[in-house]
């Protein structure tokens, strides 16, 4: 369990690791928060950014509502023990209307192995709201 983990969720810095014009770290209920509250994020990169927090904090259900249905699987487990670490966007794009990619790096630890995960995603907006689609590993 991550450190963000044990601290009250209006407290803890957002696992997105997004920060505000002063590079000061939002807070989650400021930041991804939003979306796991409510899943509408305003863009492909947000929504990214927000996935990446659900599996910081094991949210299984944000995963599979955000994930979408032509590619979603039946059922999500993830791997018990990760310790998240950081996430970093490269890069954000428009790619269409309602197409984005968002290419990033997620690092974290499992099994005392260090992870890298460099991916291209690419998300789609479907009644205004966003979805991950797939990625391809870089």
């Amino acid at each position: 369990m991550s450190d963000l983990q044990n601290k009250p969720v209006n407290l803890a810095p957002c696992p997105c690791c997004r920060t505000n014009a002063k590079g000061q770290a939002l807070r989650f209920d400021a930041c991804c928060g939003l979306y796991h509250a409510k899943p509408n994020a305003p863009d492909a990169e947000s929504l990214m950014r927000s996935r990446y927090s659900a599996f910081v904090r094991g949210d299984v259900d944000y995963l599979l509502a955000t994930w979408h249905s032509s590619q979603r699987p039946a059922e999500l487990t993830l791997e018990a023990g990760t310790q998240w670490l950081g996430l970093e966007i490269k890069q954000h794009r428009q790619t269409g209307h309602d197409t984005a990619e968002v290419e990033f790096v997620a690092r974290f630890r499992v099994g005392g192995k260090a992870v890298r995960q460099h991916e291209r995603s690419r998300f789609v907006r479907e009644d205004g709201r966003w979805y991950y689609v797939d990625g391809d590993v870089l």
